[in-house]
């Protein structure tokens, strides 16, 4: 269970994230699983639980702006922790592209929590003919050709014809209209855009 105040979304209990019906997304696939030190027993029995074989696990050794390692961190109880673990795990037999790229990375520290970009490469080479979902997604995560799910999004954005009729199918009351989509999708670019300028003014005024 964690415990870190302040933190700018919920967390989840590790019981409760072992009873996730992840499992039930694919017959057969690989899933990429973010852990930190002192979770990393409580993600390997998750990927148990949801039918997978751990197969190898990614490193993120974090950066600064000056590209050294960072040494000092908000985790880590007797050490301060300067890396992230990623687990892969396996089920059934996927088509994956093997030994393409090794399995650490090394990149810049951003907003708590965010993940480096990196691994987008990575899965999408491993995997690249299959449907790729994302759980837990916020703003930055949403990628082309991904399903973004998570409950920090502003709201529906789907391309996916199919998945648009399946939707409506299963949720009458609350369809994916297409136009309205499209529109929300508009201002929220606006908004962003508007953010972005006014942060490239406030660091020119310090300039």
């Amino acid at each position: 269970d964690i415990h870190m105040d302040k933190l700018p979304y919920g967390t989840m209990k590790d019981e409760e994230m072992k009873s996730l019906k992840v499992g039930y997304l694919q017959d057969q696939g690989m899933i990429f699983l973010w852990v930190t030190g002192r979770a990393m027993e409580v993600g390997r029995e998750c990927l148990e639980m949801w039918g997978y074989k751990r197969a190898e696990e990614i490193i993120w050794v974090k950066t600064n702006q000056m590209q050294r390692i960072i040494r000092t961190g908000r985790t880590g109880h007797w050490l301060n922790h300067s890396k992230e673990h990623c687990l892969v795990g396996i089920k059934g037999n996927p088509k994956i592209n093997r030994n393409l790229d090794c399995d650490v990375i090394v990149s810049e520290v951003r907003e708590t929590s965010r993940k480096p970009d990196e691994l987008y490469g990575i899965i999408e080479r491993m995997c690249p003919g299959g449907r790729k979902v994302e759980l837990f997604a916020r703003s930055h995560n949403r990628r082309a050709g991904w399903l973004s799910l998570g409950n920090q999004l502003p709201g529906n954005y789907v391309c996916e014809e199919d998945i648009i009729k399946r939707w409506n199918h299963k949720y009458p009351d609350n369809p994916l209209v297409p136009d309205q989509m499209e529109e929300g999708r508009r201002k929220e670019l606006e908004e962003d855009s508007g953010k972005e300028n006014k942060m490239e003014e406030a660091m020119e005024g310090q300039l």
